[in-house]
């Protein structure tokens, strides 16, 4: 068995009481992949957004859930509709990230498309993985809404995925 690995100088001995900046730096360092939440709306509109709240929650049955903030101007578009796509983004794909984490009357302009076979919903073309979903249930949780969406199809494509960390993107090596 090998020897314990000392804690590194550079990390507190005692813990920090939990203000907004520290919460921020502290869940910094934790990397995330980044996805592209979509909508369709009536009219052929489209909503999205960049989130890196993402996760699987069962296997059966197939669940997962994200996280939306409740000034979010996109909220009331995702409560409107009971079907949204989970977009997870490859390392290449950054402009796409940063296209969709800011406001735009567009966000959708130069990204090709397709309509999920289940419910329409915009799959982005080119996404490392790609899952169309039906709304299961919406939680309160905090200064966010908790969205819990049953799996309804999905599909994914071999290569490195984006993730962010320390309020920054990086690539990973294909796994």
């Amino acid at each position: 068995m090998s020897a314990a690995t000392p804690i590194p100088a550079t990390v507190p001995a005692t813990l920090q009481p939990c203000d907004a900046r520290t919460y921020r730096d502290v869940m910094g360092a934790f990397p995330t992949g980044v996805a592209v939440m979509t909508v369709g709306l009536e009219g052929g509109f489209r909503l999205g957004v960049t989130a890196s709240s993402f996760n699987t929650v069962s296997l059966d049955p197939p669940l997962i859930l994200w996280s939306l903030a409740l000034k979010a101007p996109s909220l009331a578009a995702f409560r409107a509709h009971d079907h949204f796509a989970v977009n997870v983004l490859g390392a290449e794909q950054k402009d796409v990230a940063l296209q969709f984490a800011r406001p735009a009357d567009d966000k959708f302009a130069g990204v090709p498309t397709e309509a999920g076979p289940q419910s329409g919903v915009p799959l982005l073309a080119g996404a490392l993985a790609r899952i169309e979903c039906r709304v299961a249930a919406r939680y309160a949780g905090g200064d966010h809404e908790i969205i819990l969406g049953e799996v309804l199809g999905l599909s994914r494509r071999d290569g490195a995925p984006l993730v962010f960390q320390r309020g920054a993107f990086h690539g990973l090596a294909a796994v």
